[in-house]
């Protein structure tokens, strides 16, 4: 036997719960409804808001809780072609054998590092304790490992990474940069019958966040009083219209509730 004294063992550390972030969970569920049931975004997500908005306690949802839910599922639903991508680079397996819940996960981590300003930080551990709650702890491990692959670049350095070159294949090329179906990018060159200048116009515009504009009808409500919602700024063309520029519930403001103002294009 050796003489050597054994080293005393480091207590293990004890275990942590995760921290439920019920902006994050909702945008989970919103993705799940999505995937599973082939369901609308612009139908599954405003019921959900408004439920977060009623709740009571620290899972109340504020102006700011809905608007950065509101940009976690647009936002990855829109670019999720590029992501997933992205994400493909990332993984030891074809993004097929990649459970549907793991992929969702992955998908909002990936936005939230390449398509917002949330600090790398900040967007990896928020998105490895959603991993943990929805998830599990053991396939949290696996989240994490895959984001910290992403957060070594931004867009641009993962683009030129995994879009093949546009003087190879131009379609897949714009298809992978702008996060539409191939087929999409086909029929709208097509449609438009001019160079790459003007398909990549209408794709980079088909990616625009849009936002949502209020009217004041006249004699029930104002403009000024819609303008003292968060974000809110005057219309460009009417001096009864507001848009709202962080998105959000409409129908948690109170004259919209109330049928004094409304949503129009």
């Amino acid at each position: 036997m050796s003489d050597q004294p054994r080293r005393p063992r480091r207590p293990a550390k004890p275990y942590r719960r995760p921290k439920k972030d019920p902006v994050r969970i909702l945008a989970f569920e919103a993705l799940r409804a999505v995937d599973e049931r082939d369901a609308y975004a612009n139908l599954v997500l405003p019921p959900l808001l408004r439920k977060a908005r009623e709740n009571e306690g620290p899972e109340k949802f504020d102006a700011r809780d809905a608007a950065l839910a509101t940009e976690l599922v647009y936002g990855t639903l829109r670019r999720q072609g590029t992501y997933d991508a992205v994400i493909a680079a990332c993984v030891d397996r074809p993004l097929r054998e990649v459970d549907p819940p793991v992929l969702d996960v992955l998908s909002l981590g990936a936005h939230q590092l390449l398509g917002t300003r949330i600090p790398t930080h900040a967007a990896v551990s928020a998105t490895v304790e959603l991993a943990r709650v929805v998830l599990g702890d053991g396939r949290a491990k696996f989240v994490n490992a895959v984001l910290r692959k992403i957060a070594q670049d931004d867009l641009d350095g993962w683009l030129e990474r995994v879009a093949p070159p546009y003087d190879e294949d131009p379609e897949d090329h714009l298809a992978v940069v702008h996060s539409h179906p191939r087929w999409v990018v086909s029929a709208l060159w097509d449609s438009l019958g001019g160079g790459r200048a003007g398909v990549e116009e209408l794709l980079r515009a088909d990616n625009e966040r849009p936002e949502v504009t209020l009217v004041a009808r006249p004699g029930r409500a104002t403009a000024d009083e819609l303008l003292a919602e968060e974000a809110a700024v005057p219309g460009r063309w009417s001096p009864y219209a507001v848009r709202l520029t962080e998105g959000g519930e409409p129908g948690a403001v109170p004259a919209v509730a109330e049928g004094r103002a409304g949503v129009q294009d």
